[in-house]
């Protein structure tokens, strides 16, 4: 940076800026020291402390803790700041130097001297002029670039006219002039390009500034934001002026290759929240630009306050100890966010590096909250343990990528509808950074999540990569029969067990029936009109039954299930058991021979 506010283009061709690069490796290097040392309070103090003890004085360690780790982000986040903008203003300092050297190199070539104030020589030229004068020596202006913009003159005993740069007087013909003229220009701007990014990122720098004291407060964390936000801007041009977030997965994997690894680095760090959840990011990138968002999201649900914050931190915090924790199969932060009813996408595996991947939609009611940290996510769990007894190179993905309906009265169409595309678009990812050549992707839709995977599998093109549909639970699809799905009806499977209420909804058109029914003869009436309406029994909610022989998919055995209420555990305890090992054994395992790729090895059962 400059000492005092004139910025010469002798400083400029002096600077060495690669100096601003070796201090932002020393802030890499403080940045990633933080980064291990949170992770170690994390996993190996804090994970172990909430696994070994139950007491006050426990709880009070964890809290200490956690603000211990909530330190360590802060230092991590700040340092790795101050490490982009040091790399932006090496990059943009070096472009300004670029372009002044080859302006330089051109003066020199030219036999043209450049004087301290940027003005430029130009010596005379051997030719005669219209006035049958010689062309003398001369100097062309510095210190002002004006563009490209130029002027038509009209010179004494010419008829023609001559064009000369904006501003400028005219010269006595000779063609060195012009010549001079543009050399001086692309100096000034030059100089003037430094001049600006030297003031911008000064302002940048300025603002990373610590508040006294060692505690890492709320309006820390705020500060931290709001550097981050600053950074984004300052840094923008080097970072390539934005990230390709309306462009294809394909598109988006590309641009990523692109960029070298410091460049990747300053992304994740910079905006977190868009390179986390874009699809084309490799699975590891998300993965730890993610888990660099968690905590920012975290703090900011802390500070809202409400019901509705209150639950999303459950599931975050839940998502957080998880991440924490042992695991026999890795996890993967694949996306995380709070709009509508929050938003997070964990693999169990490692996604780009596995010949077999599944991608799970959850359905009715599922939201991020407590109930998805500790019970959904069980289901990737379990299924990707599952495929990996039968093949290693297996994951399994959790995709709460959209808002499910909460509740059987808003049941409608509206969410597979608005779901669908962005889980496309997922699955379009995960077919662009997997290092296999043809990799096996399964899509599995569970109650509700099965319509949306239907409503994808219906689009343009159907599921980019799919190879195989699994429906679980399922109150249809919106589609009359297996092959609409796109991948051919052998590869539809579907599972549906015989005491699962959801299974089994009517059709909207027996519902109506049956309700015309029972107001005219009874309950009777009511299924002689329902049944009626659907001669075959084969409709639900949302089209033909999956598990129907009219549908022609491919039906595996599952457990019957509790009966609802009968067996005291509610009204749909079969509809939450078909992933669970300890719940029913046979579907979850013939779940994971589909996702491993074994289909041959499936227990099958009879269409209803």
């Amino acid at each position: 940076m400059t000492t005092d506010s004139t910025l010469t283009w002798q400083r400029l061709r002096d600077l060495k800026p690669s100096e601003f690069e070796q201090a932002g490796d020393g802030w890499h290097e403080v940045s990633a020291r933080a980064e291990a040392d949170r992770d170690a309070v994390d996993r190996a103090m804090t994970a172990k402390l909430r696994e070994t003890q139950e007491s006050e004085s426990a709880r009070a360690a964890i809290a200490r803790l956690r603000r211990l780790s909530r330190n360590y982000q802060y230092v991590h986040t700040e340092a790795a700041l101050i490490r982009t903008t040091l790399n932006g203003l090496s990059t943009e300092l070096t472009r300004a130097q670029r372009e002044l050297t080859e302006a330089l190199e051109d003066a020199a070539a030219l036999g043209f001297t450049v004087h301290p104030d940027g003005g430029v020589n130009y010596p005379p030229a051997e030719a005669t002029t219209y006035l049958g004068d010689a062309l003398g020596t001369g100097k062309s202006p510095g210190g002002k670039a004006r563009g490209n913009a130029t002027q038509a003159l009209q010179l004494p005993g010419l008829t023609d006219e001559y064009t000369a740069p904006l501003g400028t007087t005219p010269p006595a013909l000779n063609p060195n002039a012009a010549k001079a003229q543009a050399i001086a220009d692309r100096i000034a701007r030059a100089v003037r390009s430094a001049t600006e990014t030297d003031d911008r990122y000064t302002r940048a720098l300025n603002n990373l500034k610590a508040a006294k004291g060692l505690d890492v407060t709320e309006a820390t964390l705020s500060d931290t934001t709001r550097d981050t936000a600053t950074v984004r801007r300052t840094a923008e041009r080097y970072l390539e002026r934005g990230i390709p977030s309306e462009r294809s997965p394909q598109a988006v994997n590309a641009w990523w290759n692109s960029l070298t690894e410091e460049q990747r680095n300053d992304y994740m760090e910079v905006a977190p929240d868009l390179i986390g959840n874009l699809d084309g990011i490799p699975s590891p990138a998300r993965d730890e630009a993610n888990r660099h968002y968690l905590p920012v999201l975290i703090d900011q649900l802390e500070k809202q306050g409400g019901e509705d914050a209150k639950a999303k931190l459950e599931g975050l915090r839940g998502i957080e100890k998880r991440l924490n924790e042992p695991s026999r199969v890795p996890m993967f932060l694949l996306g995380i966010g709070t709009e509508g009813n929050g938003r997070a996408i964990v693999a169990y595996g490692n996604p780009d590096a596995s010949r077999n991947v599944s991608a799970y939609v959850p359905g009715l009611g599922t939201k991020l909250d407590g109930e998805f940290a500790e019970g959904t996510l069980n289901r990737g769990f379990d299924t990707a343990k599952g495929a990996r007894m039968h093949d290693r190179s297996s994951a399994a993905i959790v995709w709460l990528g959209y808002d499910a309906p909460q509740s059987l009265d808003v049941m409608g169409e509206g969410d597979a509808a608005r779901g669908a595309p962005a889980y496309n678009s997922f699955m379009d990812g995960l077919g662009a950074t997997n290092t296999h050549k043809d990799p096996h992707l399964t899509a599995i839709g569970h109650s509700y999540g099965s319509f949306t995977v239907g409503t994808a599998a219906q689009r343009e093109g159907g599921i980019p990569g799919a190879d195989d549909i699994v429906l679980l639970g399922s109150p249809g699809t919106g589609a009359d029969k297996a092959e609409d799905l796109g991948v051919g009806k052998d590869h539809v499977f579907v599972g549906a067990a015989e005491n699962d209420p959801v299974t089994k909804l009517p059709s909207s058109r027996q519902a109506w029936a049956g309700g015309a029914g029972f107001v005219v003869a009874g309950p009777a009436g009511a299924y002689a009109a329902g049944d009626i309406a659907d001669r075959g029994d084969d409709d639900l909610w949302f089209g033909r039954d999956p598990a129907s022989e009219a549908f022609g998919a491919r039906r595996f055995r599952v457990a019957d299930g509790p009966r609802p209420f009968v067996d005291g555990q509610g009204p749909t305890p079969a509809h939450s058991n078909y992933f669970s090992p300890e719940e029913d054994r046979v579907s979850a395992g013939n779940i994971a021979r589909i996702v491993a790729g074994r289909p041959e090895q499936l227990e099958t059962q009879e269409w209803r």
